[in-house]
């Protein structure tokens, strides 16, 4: 998949505020500070067009960037940051949850995990939620940079593992590198597979 134009279509609070064209969406979420917005912008080829912080938090809302006319890939609010209220995290579980439920022209998602951490329970707690919701979702690894390949590899294999015990087909695994440029087009290509897809149907 070739990156021809890009730009933020809408930022919302809702999901009823979203965008309401059909085109068809990808969804990336993952725990606050995961590397969601690096990731898009690298594989989007844009520096700052999703934000980028080292402050957990940063996205609160729905964006919507409309790639080639065609798709979206939507950044969603990171999961799991413990220096907000409890009032925000419930307002920003509502806004996800709603969002992935409801969201009729979401095609997939991306649940983003940190692989110099491996798998958290909360990540787990998501995986496990997305399962019994049946919504399609495929799992990246984050962070795979060249110089921790052992340690990605020990945490993809304990997450294979982990994921064999509950799952008869585990969800499709990647492993990038925003800064290493690893596994990007691999994933661009999946994107391209499942989006090119929905449109067939």
């Amino acid at each position: 998949m070739k990156i021809h134009s890009v730009r933020l279509v809408s930022s919302s609070a809702r999901y009823q505020a979203c965008p309401r064209e059909a085109r068809p969406e990808v969804a990336f979420i993952g725990r606050s500070n995961v590397g969601k917005s690096s990731l898009i912008n690298a594989l989007l080829q844009r520096k700052q067009l999703a934000r980028v912080s080292k402050m957990p938090g940063k996205t609160k809302l729905i964006h919507h960037f409309l790639v080639n006319n065609q798709i979206y890939f939507v950044d969603l609010p990171g999961y799991g940051w413990a220096q907000v209220g409890r009032a925000t995290k419930i307002q920003w579980e509502k806004m996800l949850q709603s969002y992935l439920l409801y969201r009729p022209n979401m095609v997939t998602v991306f649940l983003l995990m940190d692989a110099k951490i491996g798998l958290q329970s909360i990540d787990l707690g998501c995986i496990g939620w997305l399962g019994v919701h049946r919504i399609p979702f495929a799992i990246v690894l984050t962070k795979a940079d060249k110089k921790n390949k052992r340690v990605v590899q020990k945490h993809y294999m304990a997450l294979t593992a982990t994921l064999q015990e509950d799952w008869a087909t585990i969800p499709p695994i990647f492993m990038v590198s925003a800064h290493d440029r690893v596994g990007l087009e691999n994933l661009l290509d999946y994107i391209q597979m499942v989006t090119q897809s929905q449109k067939g149907d």
